[in-house]
């Protein structure tokens, strides 16, 4: 077994895995049901099947990734051929979180296990049951040696971190994000955090607001709201408000029906901790859609809240869950006066027929990625980068990329010996003024 020469063997693997993960498809889809009611048609479209194609997409392209790369030689090391090498890390550590306890887990771990690494995984110990369902599919799949899983809580998380790895990839909170970066800074492991943020959606007066309304209660609600790159709060043109948020009432209840609670099709809170968590944010007062909250089913309804002040427990950190705030601009400098008090965001969403307004913001603001005209549907292209920007993340993946991070790309230069040039030996009298001619050329 050499999983970091022997490409054909990465290649083998994770034809195995794309074998039992579809064999399997069933049992994840009632696992992710179990932990907190995922539906079944979220559950097959944001999780296994998004793996599925991940793994055909990296099983058709692992040679052509893995291959080195030819770069055209510095006339500088005349005569030469230059290349890069692309070379796993080596024990790779992947820590997964719990709102897509499927995909988050075994996209990284794909990525890692085509590059040639070794992989430790540990999944979210508040999906158990997804975390039991990938531990039994990868026991299937790979040799203890190669990749492992390590279930458990917080105190196996802290056993890991003080470890020693050739490179983490973490998926979960700011707050924890800063744990890892602080355990790996120790050994000065290179890292991936993929965080989150308040992701600011913008409608200006241009905007389609049934459209904009009905894509932003898909990308909003979708998971219960316990999405990452979820709109956070929506900025809305103070003329546009009351028909926008009639709009986004009419499509919530389109979506789920009058009676949400009995929606086959909307997910639960993951535990009590982020419930009550959530709960203390709805200001009843604010209320103007939704706020129905049930502790024992971990519920809460797609809520609205209507302006609530900026320093209100709803706009003080990422809400994660089912609640969107909806506040009014007048200027583009109200926009950045609401957007400029948070941290740059994982995400960032402007519904706008008015290119040259939406170009602006895009310009204007830093964030990991995001949409115009739409919310969340960036994260599906495998050609587009994934990832954040400063308290939002670092490092991004998907596609070619997901290889990429999980490579050392190692540069190389075969020097050729019929030919060498004596410019660059000493002893250096009189060449300075022809090296410096030379280097101007090139």
């Amino acid at each position: 077994m050499d999983y970091k020469n022997d490409i054909g063997y990465r290649k083998e693997t994770l034809k195995k895995l794309l074998y039992n993960i579809q064999k399997s498809e069933d049992l994840i889809v009632k696992a992710l049901y179990d932990d907190f009611k995922k539906p079944e048609f979220e559950a097959v479209l944001t999780e296994t099947n998004y793996v599925i194609s991940d793994l055909k997409d990296t099983i058709k392209n692992i040679h052509k990734w893995a291959k080195r790369t030819r770069v055209f030689p510095s006339l500088l090391n005349f005569p030469s051929t230059d290349y890069i090498y692309k070379e796993p890390f080596g024990n790779v550590l992947v820590i997964a979180p719990w709102n897509y306890p499927f995909q988050l887990a075994l996209c990284p771990l794909i990525a890692a296990v085509a590059a040639g690494n070794r992989v430790v995984l540990k999944p979210s110990e508040l999906t158990p049951n997804t975390s039991a369902i990938i531990a039994k599919i990868i026991e299937k799949t790979f040799h203890v040696n190669h990749v492992e899983v390590f279930e458990g809580g917080v105190e196996v998380s802290n056993k890991l971190l003080a470890q020693r790895w050739d490179y983490i990839f973490f998926t979960g909170s700011v707050a924890v994000g800063k744990v890892v970066a602080k355990a790996a800074a120790e050994n000065l492991t290179p890292i991936t955090l993929e965080l989150g943020g308040k992701n600011p959606c913008i409608i200006d007066e241009t905007a389609n607001l049934k459209l904009a309304a009905k894509r932003i209660v898909w990308g909003k609600f979708i998971n219960a709201g316990q999405t990452c790159i979820a709109p956070d709060y929506i900025l809305v043109q103070k003329n546009m408000k009351v028909n926008f948020i009639s709009f986004l009432i009419e499509e919530i209840i389109k979506a789920y029906g009058k009676k949400i609670d009995k929606s086959p099709d909307f997910a639960r809170i993951i535990n009590t901790k982020n419930w009550l968590r959530l709960a203390s944010m709805i200001e009843p007062e604010k209320v103007i859609f939704g706020g129905e909250t049930d502790a024992n089913e971990l519920y809460i309804s797609p809520t609205l809240i209507e302006e609530p002040a900026l320093d209100s427990p709803v706009m003080k950190e990422e809400i994660f869950g089912p609640i969107l705030p909806i506040l009014i601009y007048k200027t583009e400098a109200d926009i950045q006066n609401v957007i400029s008090r948070y941290e740059k965001p994982l995400s960032f969403y402007i519904f706008s027929e008015n290119k040259s307004f939406a170009k602006k913001l895009i310009k204007t603001y830093a964030f990991g990625g995001g949409c115009i005209n739409d919310t969340v549907v960036h994260f599906s292209n495998k050609r587009l980068p994934f990832g954040g920007v400063g308290h939002s993340g670092m490092g991004a993946y998907h596609g070619k990329l997901s290889f990429d991070i999980f490579s050392h790309h190692k540069a190389v230069v075969k020097k050729a010996n019929w030919l060498d040039l004596p410019m660059r030996y000493a002893p250096y009298k009189d060449k300075l003024a022809s090296i410096k001619r030379i280097l101007d050329w090139i």
